[in-house]
């Protein structure tokens, strides 16, 4: 098992970067999420990596945090998760928000991410629940309805989700639903 490797840096070519290591270059598949905070092309990096060997390749998956590799061997041990759709879970949100997806047993964010379905983001729900909350300290908050329901009246209006995400943190968190989208309409028409 390779388990981190330091090298070089010579190639970005999403999902895929190239590590120099003494002569040796190495593809290694990495989330969006390590791809946007690696540094510039000629300089030294190291990864965690996983790799994955299967009848017709040997595939090395690269992070730039031991959590992302820990979170990404959990999510490839859920039945029907595959290494890429893993990756792609990984770049579609960060290990925090997944572990606080889990730990509210709250979908949203999963649905977001392509590739996950209904059924899938309730199999993940399923089968992490507590996996994830135990190696990553991330508060869990409840879940508060009226706030996914405001998120979502905005988002279906044509707002963008950064700018109702910024709204929703005006508002009092015990609002009801519609005095919430009517607050949150008049602070994003300002």
């Amino acid at each position: 098992m390779i388990g981190r490797l330091t090298g070089t840096l010579i190639e970005k070519l999403p999902p895929t970067v190239c590590l120099d290591v003494n002569g040796v270059g190495y593809d290694i598949d990495v989330p969006m999420s390590t791809l946007y905070d690696l540094p510039e092309l000629g300089a030294k990096v190291t990864l965690f990596t996983h790799l994955a060997v299967r009848e017709d390749a040997h595939t090395l998956f690269g992070f730039l945090h031991a959590t992302e590799r820990s979170t990404f061997r959990a999510l490839i041990k859920v039945s029907g998760i595959g290494s890429r759709t893993a990756l792609a879970v990984l770049s579609g949100m960060s290990v925090s928000d997944l572990a606080s997806c889990i730990a509210n047993q709250d979908a949203t964010l999963l649905l977001k991410v392509p590739g996950i379905g209904k059924k899938t983001a309730e199999r993940l729900l399923l089968e992490l629940r507590g996996k994830l909350g135990d190696t990553h300290s991330t508060p869990t908050n409840p879940v508060n309805h009226s706030q996914t329901d405001i998120l979502n009246a905005l988002i279906a209006l044509g707002y963008s989700e950064r700018e109702s995400q910024a709204a929703l943190k005006t508002l009092p968190v015990e609002i009801t639903v519609s005095e919430g989208i009517r607050m949150a309409l008049k602070s994003l028409a300002k």
